[in-house]
């Protein structure tokens, strides 16, 4: 038997009936997701115990997040496009509704701020370990691309700017900077062992590399090479260095000082580093016989300690740093030190206050010891005798002012 053919009229239908369906499926953001994240975190958290939780509201969002709800709404802004356009399906509380972008980036903020694990971060959110880890991640990659506006090399007239804030606070002139170096300390699966990233107090950890302005504003960062390496090592495998090398970075206008001294531009460095054109580092302490060269390093130490305070204060709001990280994906984890120093930043740039008991005391790298670079540049050599000239007339002057003055 011959079947029936359908008629036209059936087959439109038909047709329209599953592009109508098609078009249905699409996920789409629903505009009211879940009642307000924060009413209903703030009634579950605000009363932890063993933890000082400021009893104000808004201070109180800030212990938990580390920034205020302004720049809150912000990193949001940066990141929303990014959150909704992927595919929503298993980012759901308990009640089984779509997470906010706002809730996704507490979620992610939480995580990077506290020494808590991914399921207990899941438990103050109402939401499941799996969650938090994809959530997490979600937002590492869209503030890595967003983002990087805010941590980028100044630009001229930027660095005029800061070099003249270095020289206001510190009497440095030329001055672009401050550079320092830290563990990020973390075990690894014994088939992922090895000496390269054993460090030298027998830690598995990689190395972050910053250079920071007179704000504590990272201005450039290396990552991703492992903790075994010396100091002076990871800085010669940075591009920074290659550039500086080359002439194409620390290469404005060179300062002519009292007496015909000249100063190219430069950054100070610690001990650990050495003695460059570009980068100065400290008179040796067993070589401190003289009052130009006493004076010279409490000068240099001051601008130094800048890069010190701003690793403690990097560690100390987004504590996942600071913590020993368990078995880390070694890949993954350089975008997650970047999006950290990123945030750091984003404070700054935003003017935001950070909550008081937040930054490390101390040092960043608790129990290491000071690593010692004997490299001296004759070049380098020179450009720090004239700055140590520079800073000893200039202290003897203030000193004469101040007599006659009296």
């Amino acid at each position: 038997m011959v079947p029936t053919k359908k008629s036209k009229k059936t087959k439109k239908s038909s047709k329209k009936l599953k592009k109508n369906k098609s078009v249905s499926m699409v996920p789409v953001e629903p505009r009211v997701t879940e009642p307000d994240w924060w009413v209903s975190f703030w009634h579950k958290n605000s009363t932890t115990p063993g933890l000082s939780i400021p009893s104000n509201e808004e201070e109180g969002f800030k212990y938990f997040f580390r920034v205020a709800r302004k720049t809150f709404d912000y990193i949001c802004s940066l990141v929303r496009e990014d959150l909704v356009s992927r595919p929503p399906s298993g980012l759901i509380n308990i009640e089984g509704r779509l997470l906010s972008v706002e809730k996704q980036v507490a979620i992610a903020l939480r995580r990077l701020a506290s020494c808590e694990s991914q399921v207990s971060v899941g438990v103050s959110f109402g939401v499941g370990q799996s969650t938090v880890s994809q959530v997490t991640w979600r937002f590492i990659e869209a503030l890595e691309e967003r983002a990087k506006h805010h941590l980028k090399w100044p630009d001229s007239n930027r660095m005029e700017d800061i070099k003249l804030k270095f020289e206001a606070s510190f009497g440095l002139p030329n001055c672009c900077g401050a550079v320092d170096a830290t563990h990020i300390i973390m075990t690894l699966p014994a088939v992922q062992t090895s000496d390269d990233w054993c460090d030298q107090e027998s830690n598995y950890s990689m190395f972050l590399q910053g250079i920071v302005d007179h704000e504590m504003r990272f201005l450039d960062i290396v990552t991703g090479w492992p903790g075994g390496m010396s100091v002076s090592r990871l800085l010669k495998c940075s591009g920074f260095f290659r550039l500086c090398e080359a002439r194409d970075r620390l290469n404005g206008r060179i300062r002519t000082l009292s007496e015909g001294l000249e100063m190219r531009e430069f950054i100070v460095g610690g001990a650990a580093y050495p003695l460059l054109p570009w980068l100065i580092t400290p008179y040796e302490i067993n070589g401190l016989s003289s009052f130009m060269s006493i004076n010279f390093n409490a000068s240099h130490e001051v601008a130094r300690l800048l890069a010190v305070r701003a690793f403690l204060q990097l560690k100390g709001s987004w504590r996942i740093l600071n913590k020993v990280m368990w078995r880390p994906d070694k890949r993954k984890l350089p975008s997650i030190i970047l999006v950290c120093c990123l945030l750091h930043n984003i404070i700054i740039d935003s003017g935001d206050q950070l909550h008081p008991d937040v930054a490390l005391s101390g040092h960043h790298d608790l129990g290491y010891g000071e690593q010692c670079c004997k490299q001296v540049d004759l070049t380098g050599k020179t450009m720090r005798e004239n700055l140590a000239k520079y800073l000893s007339q200039s202290k003897r002057k203030l000193q004469q002012s101040n007599s006659k003055d009296i």
